[in-house]
């Protein structure tokens, strides 16, 4: 079966961390570009001596509905210096556009999945797929009680993909944690996507402030940001 290619244009783009930036396109072909969660797209470029060169990028849209003609979607890029993918989106202008194609993939959550737990683990822009499926995680929780854990990877605080802006914690959907290092002083119950028993659970301000987590990961009790929350939790 042939791969089509299809214009990309780009439609909004802005940074939500110090070395990634948030890109929103369209198809401007006048059709869809509808997906699963967890697929990703790859971008056909030209290089500096004429060489294609081709990049995979997840789409990060929180998938809570098929996408409709028009519709945008969405894609983090890491910026590397003198990388060719970096200087292509640097350099592309609000309604400039670039060949695409797919979507491929199938690390995808399907209908006729049995889990009961879902260990999620990404650093960088590698959660994005994550982010997408949100929405289906939402509604998995819901009917079936599943158990949800993010682990996210970043060399700084600064530099994680949810880091940007401060938005309202979500409300817990079941269970919750207190955080273990403030409940003498500040034991306020800490919103999670039903982290097991074992998991340890940390506030946003103490979190940042452990060596120890600060090398590590992001655990799921951290407070949501908007780049990362669901749209009908925000």
């Amino acid at each position: 079966m042939a791969i089509v290619h299809f214009p990309l244009k780009l439609v909004s783009r802005r940074m939500i961390a110090p070395t990634v930036a948030h890109l929103a396109f369209v198809r401007d072909d006048g059709q869809p570009l509808d997906y699963i969660p967890g697929q990703f797209i790859q971008v056909h470029f030209a290089l500096a001596d004429g060489a294609l060169a081709r990049r995979s990028y997840s789409l990060a849209t929180q998938h809570d509905h098929a996408r409709a003609p028009g519709e945008s979607v969405e894609i983090a890029v890491s910026y590397v210096p003198g990388g060719a993918a970096t200087a292509l989106f640097e350099g592309m202008p609000l309604g400039g556009s670039v060949d695409a194609s797919g979507p491929f993939g199938r690390f995808c959550l399907y209908p006729n999945d049995a889990n009961r737990r879902y260990l999620l683990i990404g650093t960088g822009t590698g959660i994005t797929p994550y982010r997408a499926m949100l929405p289906l995680l939402d509604r998995l929780i819901a009917a079936r009680g599943v158990e949800v854990v993010l682990l996210q990877g970043a060399r700084t605080p600064r530099n994680s993909c949810t880091a940007t802006s401060s938005a309202p914690s979500p409300t817990p959907t079941r269970g919750s944690a207190t955080c273990r290092a403030c409940r003498a002083s500040c034991p306020r119950q800490v919103p999670r996507m039903r982290m097991p028993r074992s998991a340890t659970a940390m506030c946003r301000t103490h979190w940042r402030n452990s060596r120890r987590t600060r090398k590590a990961t992001s655990p799921t009790c951290a407070a949501t940001r908007t780049w990362w929350m669901p749209a009908s939790r925000r």
